[in-house]
């Protein structure tokens, strides 16, 4: 029972022989000793007994060769700095190009789609255009800036005395700017205090601790979404009666009224600039940037007003990342719900 519940199946051994070897004499060896490996595994499916490794013990050592393949761990990535060069230019690209769409009669659901595909395109393009490559270590730091760099470089060129005063006080000046910011940041969106303290912060989990859903641990990538998902979207196939809407009194349908760029500008004004972005890496801080020119903001209002209009929303629009974060002081984190 207990091996079914980790989806263990008895491994058969390749020498099959005692485990054990009595130093009675008259008394026979045994097998007492077993092993149980992954259910329905290729790599792990055997395991060997060693006899002439047992040394003075009574019992025979049980070996198996784990594969060990090897992966590659992407140390590179590509981001852009906020409040940076390289987030100008990726603006400035984004909106040149987006003068190009033409957004005046949107009339079917293709056209809809085709358009809303050449815009991810160009915001695609102008990321990877101006996305700056860094190396991702144990010593990155979010306040590092280019200045940091740039006074690094120096001091290990020179190696006088005074460019590493340069270089502490860079550092110095760096990290008092992003933590001002940070604060500010706080201060000016009615976000609590508590913002700035270690427990909101990224916690790591216990490295031998698995998720468990149906009385089974999800190991693999395939049953661990399961999980989630099932837990998270738990009304997803669940039936609607319908039947009340007939309580409601039927009223004559109205025209759709278009956003106004009073209305459009308002609504954005509202959302947070430092908001996780979705894949396509564009923040609300970049689309305020945007609507500031009015011929921009009527082409997003066009494309808009289209998916009101034909009462269909994009595929585009419709992908999203997701994290999934712990939810603090849970005494066990081996349930989705603690999620």
């Amino acid at each position: 029972m207990i091996a079914d519940s980790f989806d263990l199946a008895l491994s058969l051994p390749t020498n099959p022989g005692p485990t054990r070897f009595s130093d009675t004499a008259g008394e026979s060896n045994s097998v007492i000793d077993l092993m149980f490996l992954q259910y329905g595994s290729v790599e792990l499916d055997k395991h060997t007994i060693l006899p002439n490794s047992r040394l003075s013990s009574d019992h025979t050592p049980l070996s198996i060769d784990i594969p060990i393949f090897e992966e590659i761990i992407q140390s590179l990535r590509f981001s852009i700095t906020p409040k940076s060069d390289q987030e100008m230019g990726f603006i400035k690209d984004v909106i040149s190009n987006f003068k190009s769409l033409d957004t005046v009669e949107i009339d079917d659901s293709d056209k809809l789609e085709q358009l809303v595909n050449q815009l991810g395109l160009i915001i695609e393009q102008s990321w990877s255009k101006n996305a700056k490559k860094s190396r991702i270590s144990k010593h990155s730091k979010q306040w590092w800036s280019e200045s940091c760099s740039q006074a690094l470089d120096t001091y290990r060129t020179t190696r006088s005395h005074e460019n590493w005063k340069v270089f502490k006080a860079t550092v110095k000046n760096a990290k008092r700017s992003f933590f001002d910011d940070k604060i500010q940041e706080i201060t000016n969106k009615s976000r609590g205090p508590w913002e700035l303290m270690n427990w909101v912060k990224k916690r790591k989990l216990p490295a031998t601790e698995a998720i468990t859903h149906n009385d089974r641990p999800c190991l693999t990538p395939d049953c661990l979404w399961n999980a989630l998902h099932s837990t998270f979207n738990t009304v997803l196939h669940r039936r609607v009666n319908l039947s009340i809407l007939e309580e409601i009194a039927h009223k004559p349908c109205q025209t759709w009224n278009s956003f106004s760029r009073y209305e459009f500008k308002s609504a954005i004004s509202k959302c947070i600039d430092m908001s996780a972005p979705g894949p396509d890496k564009m923040t609300w801080c970049h689309w305020k940037l945007i609507i500031k020119d009015d011929e921009y903001l009527s082409k997003i209002i066009s494309i808009a007003d289209a998916c009101i209009n034909l009462s269909h929303w994009p595929k585009y629009f419709k992908v999203s990342t997701t994290v999934i974060i712990p939810k603090p002081n849970k005494p066990s984190y081996d349930n989705p719900k603690a999620f």
